[in-house]
């Protein structure tokens, strides 16, 4: 037996707040008909009810972003909540002149905070922006909720997003309170390179890592003096 989960909406807004909007500049837009919304969401296989899909593709749109446009913006309140067909997504915070990375979305996933954000329509905590050129289904941010209650495939979607999210910040909590940020960095090369290369400025990497351009390139400066890695001009090459 399955139990429904339902969360309760807040009609609460500061005065003069306005809705989070796209950042459409840098953007291209494409008008999609009903069959290819029907197929698109059909083809990401992460509902499974007639109705909810024919419900999806009635309200909601698809769109294509360019790499570094900006979806949700910290602090407004979310319009749209984005789910991944293609490309990914940016999910940080900014404390000072410092980003705190939270998670990537990516292919059929969606952003827990914007989620968070419209269960009790509050502000977004967080930013999302496009890591890559990305396709998105947008969902208006009223249907969350009502779905939540109607459908079950759609509420299963959420509370697996809630999860997959908790587990994955956990981790980086314990990274970052446990690991020492050499270990980080070099664990970060390691993951992510291509033939040994990893394309990324020291900023990149600090923003990654939650942590200063200085602290970055005092570490990589070292492991050059090592003979770990070899630091080019916009990229790090790992010995």
């Amino acid at each position: 037996m399955s139990v429904k989960y339902e969360f309760a909406v807040l009609r609460r807004r500061s005065p003069g707040a306005a809705p989070a909007s796209l950042k459409l500049r840098g953007t291209r837009s494409k008008m999609t008909h009903h069959s290819d919304i029907n197929d698109t969401i059909r083809g990401l296989k992460i509902f499974n009810e007639k109705d909810l899909i024919d419900d999806v593709a009635n309200n909601c749109q698809i769109k294509t972003f360019d790499k570094k446009t900006t979806i949700v913006r910290e602090g407004q309140f979310v319009k749209d909540i984005p789910i991944v067909i293609s490309g990914s997504l940016r999910v940080f915070q900014t404390k000072e002149d410092r980003e705190i990375l939270l998670y990537y979305v990516d292919t059929g996933q969606t952003c827990m905070m914007s989620l968070s954000a419209c269960f009790y329509n509050s502000q977004s905590p967080s930013q999302a922006v496009a890591a890559e050129k990305s396709e998105l289904l947008l969902v208006p941010a009223g249907f969350v909720t009502q779905w939540q209650r109607q459908y079950s495939s759609w509420n299963e979607y959420v509370i697996r997003t809630f999860r997959n999210r908790y587990d994955e910040l956990l981790n980086i909590f314990e990274s970052v309170a446990f690991d020492k940020i050499d270990l980080r960095i070099l664990r970060y090369l390691k993951k992510n390179h291509k033939n040994n290369s990893v394309k990324i400025s020291h900023q990149q990497l600090a923003n990654e890592l939650g942590t200063t351009r200085v602290v970055v390139s005092r570490i990589l400066k070292q492991f050059e003096v090592n003979k770990k890695i070899k630091i080019n001009r916009g990229s790090i090459v790992l010995l």
